[in-house]
Formats: C-alpha cells, structure tokens, sequence
C-alpha cells in the first residue's frame, strides 16, 4: 500500500480496545507470538534466546500493539519500519478465543492506520502464507493493499 487513500477501513468495535505497548517488554513480545501463532504453527523465533528476543523488541524500529476485549488480550500486531519509510505489518493475528467474532479487518485497518500515523512512512506492506488463516489474503486485499509478488515453494 503505498497511500493511507487505499485504506478501506472496517469500523472498530466499541468492544475492542487497542493500546500501543510504549514500554518494550520482550516477555510480552514473546507470549503474543506464542498466543496467536500456536495456532498457525509460527515458529520462526522459536529458537530465539532471551537476548535476542530483547534485542528485538528494543529495537525502536519496531513497535507493538495489543487488542483487549472484554479485559482479555484479543490479538496484536507488530510494526517494524528499520528503514524509516516501509512499515512491514511483521505479525498480526487474533488469539483463538476471539477468531470468528469480526475482529480481524478491524484490527488490521488499525494497523495500516497505525503504520501511516508513524512519521515518514512510505509504504505499509505485509507477508502471508499457508501458516496464516485461510482469510488473512481475502482480510489484506479487503482493507485495500495489493499483491506485489507471489511464490510458491515447493514440498520437500
């Protein structure tokens, strides 16, 4: 996405509050990968030590924000911009309890928000996979943001 006019925004619920996480607390950082991503078999930073979690979410080009319904943590998204201009939606998703209940094109309109309220940014733009929810694509191109490229790896 490449203009913050591209945002086809789905309203938040009264519901959903999300609080950025202004103090870096890589402990935090590291439960929301392990509560969204569980699910989805996310296991890039599984081998991560405690110092390299801390150095990751010290980084000031990286920036955390968390989904609170009803008192309980709904999902998060992450931001990471280290070259000051392209917002990369690093990791986004809803814990298991609060999938199905409409939150996730809230939630990522609040994240392409986010990454356009950041000074400087330039472009926000996202991975997917497999290891994603099946709609995560269909939730990317709703709220706006195209397909740049396209793979396909091969089963080993």
């Amino acid at each position: 996405m490449h203009s913050p006019h591209q945002l086809n925004a789905k309203m938040l619920p009264d519901s959903l509050n999300i609080v950025e996480c202004e103090q870096p607390q890589y402990e935090l950082n590291r439960f929301l990968y392990q509560l969204v991503g569980d699910s989805w078999d996310w296991g890039d930073l599984d081998t991560y030590t405690n110092e390299q979690w801390q150095a990751r979410v010290e980084d000031v080009a990286l920036r955390t924000w968390i989904a609170y319904y009803r008192g309980s943590i709904a999902g998060y998204y992450e931001l990471y911009r280290p070259d000051g201009v392209n917002a990369e939606i690093k990791y986004f998703g809803l814990s298991r309890e609060n999938i199905g209940k409409g939150f996730g094109g809230a939630l990522l309109s609040q994240a392409i928000t986010s990454a356009w309220k950041w000074p400087g940014t330039q472009r926000v733009w996202v991975h997917t996979c497999t290891l994603d929810h099946p709609s995560a694509l269909k939730n990317y191109l709703s709220r706006g943001m195209t397909i740049y490229k396209q793979e396909i790896t091969p089963l080993i």
